[in-house]
């Protein structure tokens, strides 16, 4: 059987970002057989423009190709007023273009973040499922994880101190996301999930 492959964004571009830490923690949790694609140029796509759709700019054609090779995606999503972050969206423009063809269309999806703020990523994260819906990209339903207080949460090099309940949440989220990719997928990619919350925020 060959490996699964998901390329993973972090939606923040900040050198040490939480949300970055976040999803390399979920990235150091993943199966042998599981090949993950760490897309880092998120700063580097153009604003979308629907003119150059049909001939898209060098890193955009680069990143639409790695979405639709894969067979899902992993997205960390800080929150900014409310919302998801312009560059995160500028991406997932691109990636719902064009309309006959997106590279998202159908591709499962995980969604996890972090923000220092009482409320984690909630909103952001409601905001990221309503695009993702509208490009009829399936989302893992369960479980939502959102670290909120996220200034104890990672250390000096932005690196996620995990403890057992957070790695086993980040655990159940790939678990689902490799299931909605393969739904026949053995038990060595994926763990049975356990008795652990279907939506937690975890705290600092």
């Amino acid at each position: 059987m060959s490996p699964l492959t998901f390329v993973a964004i972090s939606g923040s571009l900040r050198r040490g970002s939480h949300n970055t830490g976040l999803l390399r923690a979920l990235l150091r949790l993943a199966p042998p057989d599981v090949a993950i694609d760490h897309f880092e140029d998120l700063g580097a796509l153009p604003h979308f423009d629907q003119d150059l759709e049909d001939r898209p700019p060098a890193a955009v054609a680069d990143l639409r190709r790695r979405v639709r090779e894969a067979d899902g995606v992993i997205i960390a999503t800080p929150e900014y007023n409310s919302s998801i972050p312009g560059v995160l969206m500028n991406a997932l423009d691109w990636l719902s273009r064009p309309a006959h063809d997106p590279s998202l269309r159908a591709k499962p999806v995980a969604v996890l973040g972090a923000s220092p703020s009482q409320f984690g990523t909630a909103r952001a994260q409601l905001v990221l499922r309503q695009v993702l819906h509208r490009i009829q990209a399936p989302v893992v339903a369960h479980p939502e994880v959102t670290v909120f207080r996220s200034h104890g949460r990672f250390d000096a090099d932005g690196a996620l101190t995990c403890d057992e309940t957070t790695e086993g949440l980040l655990r159940d989220l790939l678990s689902g996301l490799i299931h909605l990719a393969a739904p026949t997928s053995t038990p060595s990619r994926a763990h049975a999930p356990g008795s652990r919350p279907r939506s937690v925020q975890v705290q600092a």
